[in-house]
């Protein structure tokens, strides 16, 4: 089944904003997600309309976990689909919104309501990841609210390149927002993403205008992202978005590898050897010496 989606594309006045974009999604019907499943018995047009309306998207899994992707216990949900082709990607089988799962909003959020006392308990929630949760903006905007009506803590992780998608609504439903900036350069940004870096710039000052909190995730990647220039590039930006409660410095690392193996898709960082753990502290202080809180 193909549908109408957006992406981002950049206007005469250098806003971005969506256009629409053909992506295929999975068949509906048959065994869900982890028990979640998705009844085969509409019609195609019924199937387009529940797409569009957010009551249907493409999810590649979920998991529980805890310290990592918020605070405290977290169900982090990936959606299936990304606009970016980041070298470094280690779920490159996320990257496109066929090959996910088709799943009911409804029963998605019947899955995360049965852990509401895990939540509460530990000041957890649910995040939405990916792939791009603001691939599936109508998706994502159902699951946002459902989550609230619950009094469940709401997180997403994005790149912020489809930022335009997140709506005022949408963002009333946000608790948190887990930003990777995977560059302060747009040069090196183009080439470790295949994007833009302006679209995540100008979503980054609207969160920090909003006084949403924000994560910060930076991956440091040698001889791609390591350079001083470009990590300094990236501590200037983010030190002044007001709303920044916290840096993460990722070092890569080669577990994604396999994947792309598997999928039969060129890997160009084969060769590059994960930062030492005195590089990767080194970077952490450039963000410390600017005041920002660094993990």
């Amino acid at each position: 089944m193909t549908l109408l989606k957006t992406r981002a594309t950049e206007g005469s006045t250098g806003e971005y904003r969506p256009e629409p974009l053909e992506i295929e999604v999975p068949r509906l019907g048959g065994a869900g997600l982890s028990g979640v499943t998705f009844a085969g018995h509409m019609s195609h047009t019924e199937q387009m309309m529940a797409v569009r309306a957010g009551e249907v998207g493409s999810v590649h899994s979920w998991e529980l976990v805890t310290a990592v992707d918020g605070p405290g216990t977290r169900m982090t949900t990936f959606f299936a689909g990304c606009p970016l082709r980041c070298l470094y990607c280690h779920n490159p089988d996320t990257m496109k919104m066929r090959d996910g799962t088709a799943v009911r909003t409804e029963d998605l959020l019947a899955r995360i309501s049965r852990y509401r006392s895990v939540f509460r308990a530990t000041g957890g929630g649910v995040t939405f990841s990916g792939g791009e949760p603001l691939f599936q903006p109508a998706f994502l905007a159902k699951l946002l609210r459902g989550c609230k009506e619950m009094g469940i803590h709401t997180a997403i992780d994005t790149s912020g390149f489809l930022g335009t998608a997140l709506t005022d609504t949408m963002m009333d439903d946000l608790d948190l927002v887990l930003l990777d900036v995977k560059s302060g350069i747009p040069e090196v940004y183009k080439k470790t993403t295949g994007r833009e870096l302006e679209p995540t710039l100008r979503f980054g000052q609207r969160l920090s205008d909003a006084g949403k909190p924000i994560w910060i995730r930076f991956v440091l990647v040698p001889t791609l992202t390591d350079s001083p220039e470009n990590v300094n590039a990236v501590a200037d930006i983010v030190s002044a978005w007001k709303s920044v409660e916290r840096v993460e410095v990722l070092p890569f690392h080669q577990m994604g590898r396999d994947k792309w193996e598997t999928l039969g898709m060129e890997y160009e960082l084969d060769d590059v050897v994960p930062p030492s753990n005195e590089d990767t502290e080194a970077v952490r202080e450039i963000f410390r010496a600017r005041g920002l809180t660094v993990h």
